[in-house]
């Protein structure tokens, strides 16, 4: 396994794909939905195993020494095998090496439990996606 950016157009395909497919489809709503107007700004992240992209996420800039992760997801064959922790890991050091020394985001509640065990603190309950997944933001000082 690999993890690394995107780099080819090919490479975004696959990404974008597998984030819609885990993050959209199950609750019907369209390939393209996966993508908003930050996607250029942001540091894209993707596991490979061999050619298959498994995991995705996305790092944004919010403001000076502070960013967001964003769209994570890890295909349903490869969930508890250690993947989205050092997905998390590699995004931790590349956002230290930003100048960036906090992070958070916005966890499902079925991914409350790997974000606290990753040193991330749940500060409030945040939205409700798809009048069904309730979201909590979270942080971290990194």
């Amino acid at each position: 396994m690999i993890i690394t950016a995107p780099k080819s157009s090919q490479d975004f395909e696959q990404y974008f794909h597998l984030r819609w497919k885990i993050l959209r489809k199950p609750w019907a709503e369209p390939e393209g939905s996966e993508q908003d107007e930050h996607e250029n700004s942001s540091y894209h992240v993707m596991v490979k195993d061999g050619d298959k992209v498994i995991g995705v996420a996305r790092l944004q800039n919010i403001a000076p020494g502070v960013a967001q992760v964003r769209y994570m997801g890890i295909d349903d064959d490869y969930q508890g095998k250690g993947i989205g922790r050092l997905m998390m890991q590699h995004i931790e050091t590349y956002a230290r090496d930003s100048n960036i020394d906090e992070i958070f985001l916005h966890a499902r509640e079925n991914a409350l439990g790997f974000y606290i065990a990753l040193g991330y603190k749940q500060l409030k309950k945040s939205y409700l996606l798809f009048n069904s997944i309730q979201h909590y933001k979270m942080n971290k000082k990194i």
